[in-house]
């Protein structure tokens, strides 16, 4: 799908410059025309070309159904909202990447065109809390296109990394197999103990397998934000409702104290990655922290737990079943915190965890 304000012209100062809705319609018509040994390989929807539906189906419906329908969604955004059915409303454009980051962030490609101005007329309000929205994504975009042909060469290179992005996707998640057969069958031998000590070696060698980690006395650090990051793993071996393997886990951050000799310099932390065999749900999450008044967060990896009082932050992978879905779990959870911001504030938490945590292990230091 091609999501986009259909009649601005682009470039935006030029008075022979086409409509988005002809660039539209050139690009449709291009990516079509791509085949693969022969066979058609790309559908293209757009609204300017799709047929009548029934009565029970409005324009707002029609579009948010296909976002949610697409395997990729190119957005070209100019920073216009779109129509919008009421003065306070957000616009069509708003509507639907906001609809394809909440259904499938990974599927959504934004190509900047530049922001057109913004007034004080509730179009202009509109387009402003639109060009807000966008900024706070912090989706990676590369430069704004400044003419045609450079929008067209973003849209082939853009549908290219798409392709691949998707296909080494799928690959990962078929090479998960089955939980009765391979792996998930050797690791459902186990006894809980040799499990969690599974578990736990594949969380920490994906997370030492990332670019910005590092170790230093058997802890492991990311660098995020500025600074590094303290992230602990530990694991479940069954599921949450098992007492006798939540109890392998407890409540690890009231131990933290003990590892605020680690948090020197820039440092912070810590995070806890909790592994978990089976499921988890946000209930479970918040009776392991303790208390409900947390920012809780399902997500496809699991669930995300940030107390904003002591800084206590705990990431539940699900199904950590075997080596391909724990290692897919740890790169969904990282990617979530690029790709919603949540990083900036994960870092921030974790720069406040460990002003708390050291003085906690002063207070706790013998008296002389």
């Amino acid at each position: 799908m091609i999501s986009s304000q259909c009649k601005a012209p682009f470039p935006l100062k030029d008075p022979k410059a086409p409509r988005l809705s002809e660039i539209r319609l050139e690009l449709k018509q291009a990516i079509e025309a791509v085949d693969v040994f022969g066979e058609k390989a790309f559908e293209v929807w757009i609204n300017e070309v799709v047929p009548p539906k029934g009565g029970r189906w409005d324009s707002w419906d029609t579009c948010l159904q296909a976002v949610k329908d697409c395997d990729i969604l190119l957005v070209l955004c100019n920073g216009n909202a779109g129509w919008a059915k009421a003065g306070g409303d957000i616009g069509i454009c708003h509507a639907e990447l906001s609809t394809g980051l909440s259904v499938a962030p990974g599927k959504v490609w934004l190509i900047s065109l530049g922001n057109i101005p913004c007034d004080n007329s509730p179009e202009g309000r509109r387009n402003k809390r639109f060009q807000e929205y966008v900024a706070l994504q912090s989706q990676f975009r590369g430069g704004e296109v400044q003419t045609v042909a450079e929008l067209k060469q973003r849209v082939n290179e853009a549908l290219h990394e798409a392709v691949i992005d998707l296909m080494q996707r799928g690959v990962r998640e078929a090479s998960r197999g089955k939980f009765h057969s391979g792996q998930a069958l050797d690791w459902s031998r186990l006894d809980f103990a040799g499990r969690q000590r599974e578990i736990v070696r594949v969380l920490r060698d994906a997370l030492l397998s990332r670019p910005s980690a590092s170790e230093a006395g058997g802890n492991l650090f990311l660098k995020l934000g500025g600074g590094e990051v303290l992230f602990l793993a530990n694991a479940i071996p069954a599921a949450l409702s098992v007492g006798a393997a939540k109890e392998m886990v407890g409540q690890p951050f009231l131990k933290d104290h003990r590892l605020a000799p680690a948090l020197t310099g820039k440092r912070s932390g810590p995070v806890h990655v909790i592994g978990c065999h089976k499921g988890v749900t946000e209930t479970q999450a918040t009776r392991l922290l303790g208390f409900p008044d947390a920012e809780v967060v399902g997500a496809p990896f699991g669930v995300y737990v940030a107390d904003g009082i002591q800084q206590i932050q705990l990431a539940f992978l699900k199904d950590c079943r075997d080596e391909a879905t724990t290692r897919h779990n740890v790169q969904r959870f990282l990617e979530w915190l690029e790709q919603t911001g949540e990083a900036t504030h994960l870092t921030r938490r974790a720069v406040s965890r460990a002003k708390i945590v050291k003085a906690i292990a002063a207070e706790l230091e013998p008296k002389p």
